[in-house]
């Protein structure tokens, strides 16, 4: 288990220890609204070597990123009601492809992935979170 408190000028070390950590492609992200999942999200896509601008796939469901060597999938179920509805858009597929997987309000799909890392973020004030991250 890996746990770290910190701000955001931490941010990029913060995506570099769970990336050196991580012992899956996959992660799942919990936390509450505006704890700071898509913010995560963006410096481990910047650590992989993506330049791209991240943000959050609300309404699209999912985002692709491209570095030079992987894809990078970033997810957000939020609203997803059903695993009806993760088929009807190719979960599947994503799941399958063996590129990087962020999946942010994974509770739907996390019976699906086989071994992920599970990332919590919990906020202790305005401006310190704390990242508790596990093996599944």
């Amino acid at each position: 288990m890996l746990e770290i408190e910190y701000t955001l000028k931490d941010i990029d070390n913060v995506a570099k220890q769970v990336l050196k950590h991580a012992t899956s492609k996959s992660f799942l992200f919990k936390a509450e609204m505006g704890a700071g999942k898509t913010t995560l999200i963006k410096a481990l896509v910047n650590a992989l070597g993506c330049d791209d601008t991240v943000s959050s796939p609300t309404f699209s469901l999912v985002n692709e990123y491209q570095t030079k060597t992987d894809t990078i999938y970033h997810f957000d179920l939020y609203r997803v009601e059903d695993e009806d509805e993760l088929y009807d858009f190719g979960i599947e597929e994503y799941l399958n492809s063996n590129a990087y997987l962020f999946i942010e309000w994974p509770e739907l799909a996390k019976n699906l992935i086989e071994t992920y890392n599970c990332i919590t973020i919990s906020i202790k004030n305005d401006t310190c979170r704390v990242l508790k991250m596990t093996l599944n």
